[in-house]
Formats: C-alpha cells, sequence, structure tokens
C-alpha cells in the first residue's frame, strides 16, 4: 500500500487529503476571528491572503505568465463567482451563526454534491466501492451532527445552516468547473480566484459598511486565507488533475472532520462518542477510495492539449530538442488512437464510458 500510494498516480490522493487538512482547520479558526470583524469582510480578507500571498509566491519564483484559451476564461469566471465570492460569504454567515464543530461538520455536504454533479452533469464514472466508501463518509458526518452529547439543532440556527449549505453547494460547482481548466497551472487558478474574489468581496463589504478590523486580525486572515484557501486550493487543483472532481471530493470530505478536532483542541469542545465512532466510519470510507483499483481494457480518442507532463504510456511523441528523461515539461502534444488495460482514474487523459 505504501508502494501503491508513492506511485505517480497517487500523487492526487496525497494532494487532496493535504488540501482536506489546510482547508479544514480553516472553519474554527475563522470563528475565532468573526469575534473581531463582520462575516463579509473576513471572505473578502480570507480570498484577498490567499490570492496575494499565491501572487508574491510565483513573483519569488519568477513563474512565467499564464495563458488559457477563450472557453476557458468562462470556466474559471463560473467558478470564481460560485466558490470564490458567493460560498466563502455564506460560510462566514453560518459561522457567525452557530457552533465552529456544527458549521465543520455540515460542510459534508460539499463532497457529496460535488460527487452527485460530476456523476450526474459531468457523467464521470463511478463504481460501487467509491458509493461506499462515500456513504462512509457521509455516516460519519451524520453521528457527529446526531442530537445527543452535541447541540440541538434549534429554529435560531435553521438558516445559518442553509447558508453553510449553500456555501458547499458554490463550492461543489465550483470544482466541477474548475476541473475543466485543471491541466493549467493550478497556483495560477489559486491566485486568480483569492484576488478577484477577494477584492470583489471587499468592495461589497466596504459598501455595505464593515468596519475594518485591527492589524492583527487583518494580518491573521490573510495567512489563513494564505494557508487554507491559497494553498489548499492549489492542491485541489493538483488533485482534480489527477483524480477527476468526484473521487476529488470523496477525499476532501474528511476536511470536516479536521476541523471538529481543531474545534476540540483549539475551542476545547468535548470529546465524544460521536466523534470516535465517525473517525472510524470516515478512516473506513478514505481506506476504500484509497484502495480502489479501477482497471479495464479501454481506448483512447484521438486528442491535442497542452499540459505539464512527463513521458509515461499516454504520452510518447517526439520533441524539437532533447527532452531530460523523468522531468515535466509542457507543450502543446498530440495523443494518437490507443487501446490498453491499466489503472486509472477519470482524469483528463480517462473519460470514456463504461
Amino acid at each position: 500500500m505504501i508502494q501503491k500510494l508513492l506511485s505517480h498516480r497517487h500523487v492526487g490522493v496525497m494532494s487532496a487529503l493535504l488540501a482536506a487538512l489546510l482547508f479544514g482547520v480553516s472553519a474554527p479558526l475563522a470563528k475565532v476571528l468573526l469575534a473581531q470583524t463582520s462575516p463579509w469582510l473576513l471572505a473578502a480578507l480570507l480570498y484577498l491572503g490567499s490570492g496575494m500571498g499565491l501572487w508574491v509566491v510565483r513573483r519569488i519564483q519568477r513563474v512565467p505568465p499564464v495563458t488559457l484559451a477563450w472557453r476557458e476564461w468562462g470556466w474559471l469566471a463560473g467558478a470564481i463567482v460560485t466558490g470564490g465570492i458567493a460560498a466563502p460569504v455564506l460560510l462566514m454567515t453560518g459561522l457567525a451563526g452557530m457552533s465552529a464543530s456544527q458549521s465543520s461538520l455540515l460542510l459534508n455536504a460539499e463532497s457529496v454534491l460535488t460527487a452527485v454533479l460530476a456523476w450526474v452533469v459531468f457523467k464521470e464514472n463511478v463504481d460501487r466501492r467509491i458509493v461506499l466508501g462515500m456513504a462512509a463518509i457521509v455516516a460519519g458526518a451524520l453521528v457527529l451532527s446526531w442530537p445527543g452529547a452535541a447541540e440541538h439543532v434549534a429554529t435560531s440556527t435553521l438558516w445559518p445552516s442553509l447558508a453553510v449549505l449553500g456555501a458547499c453547494l458554490g463550492w461543489a460547482v465550483d470544482n466541477n468547473l474548475t476541473r475543466k481548466v485543471a491541466l493549467n497551472d493550478a497556483g495560477f487558478i489559486a491566485m486568480a480566484k483569492g484576488l478577484s474574489a477577494g477584492s470583489s468581496n471587499l468592495v461589497l463589504a466596504v459598501a455595505l459598511g464593515a468596519g475594518w478590523p485591527g492589524w492583527e486580525t487583518t494580518l491573521s486572515a490573510g495567512l489563513l486565507g494564505f494557508l487554507s484557501y491559497g494553498a489548499s486550493l492549489t492542491l485541489f487543483v493538483l488533485a482534480l488533475r489527477h483524480l477527476g472532481a468526484s473521487r476529488t471530493g470523496a477525499y476532501f470530505s474528511v476536511a470536516p472532520f479536521f476541523g471538529a478536532l481543531v474545534s476540540v483542541l483549539l475551542l476545547h469542545e468535548p470529546v465524544t462518542v460521536q466523534l470516535l465512532v465517525a473517525a472510524a466510519l470516515m478512516a473506513w470510507g478514505v481506506w476504500l477510495h484509497l484502495s480502489e483499483d479501477h482497471a479495464h481494457e479501454h481506448s483512447h480518442e484521438a486528442l491535442e492539449h497542452a499540459h505539464e507532463h512527463v513521458h509515461d504510456a499516454h504520452h510518447q511523441h517526439e520533441h524539437a530538442g532533447p527532452v531530460v528523461l523523468g522531468v515535466p515539461h509542457k507543450h502543446l502534444h498530440r495523443h494518437l488512437p490507443m487501446s490498453h488495460s491499466h489503472a486509472h482514474f477519470p482524469d483528463a487523459h480517462h473519460r470514456h464510458g463504461h
């Protein structure tokens, strides 16, 4: 299993899990910051911190400019509106009216909605093992949110809960739209989302009369945004490239568990039987996805596109100059029709029927 995890095709798995960890801790930490600023302004600061932080990193690394095709700008714009502008405002609004652990647990709806959209609208394949794993993860969320040791969901939390669920829907749409541009520079995509969404929400927050917080809160929000939104989103896009939207969403669905754990450690919420049972269910669900071995005879149609790649079974083409074996490089290249059998995910090169 360790060797399998370290293989090239499981780079996406590790990227998705690390993205989940970084994003999962954002809810309880943002809950602390909400005591110092408004939900709308905090959403703006989080995404501005994400975009500006990634811009600085890219300047230091001297990353070359990125050019997207016209149709890809449309997909990215849709992702920015749904996942960058609407979703974070809805999440911060929900967080302001309910506990951090409740909000974290409700975020499980994002992975379910992402998978449903990927299966129904974008026609990604799914098998019983993936469905069972998703069911186990959702069951873990239901156990965690079951009334008992945790507070009952009162009428006063209805609208905050709907706001968080609305954020989940926004990010689910975002995830599926971002998959359309996932072969491009992941850092650029995350930076564009952060700068565009953050500046838009900042203008709206100020126009609505939001008061500016102290510099400590501003810097803390920016740093949290850079890690939990910027770095997390970059890793998420890398995972989309390797795994497709439904499986990336499945791995990412452990993020709420990380959020609940940080809520216990940071906000001193109690460790309950529900938390332990849910942890076991989520771990089982992740293992079901991790141990998936989807292999069959399949055919590749002719395809021409540009993305970073190494020469493997799917990239056997000529170059004008020398290329170092095993070193990633990017250029426009053509895939010839071919048929073969191997384990694969529904990535950019495996979007065939079953």
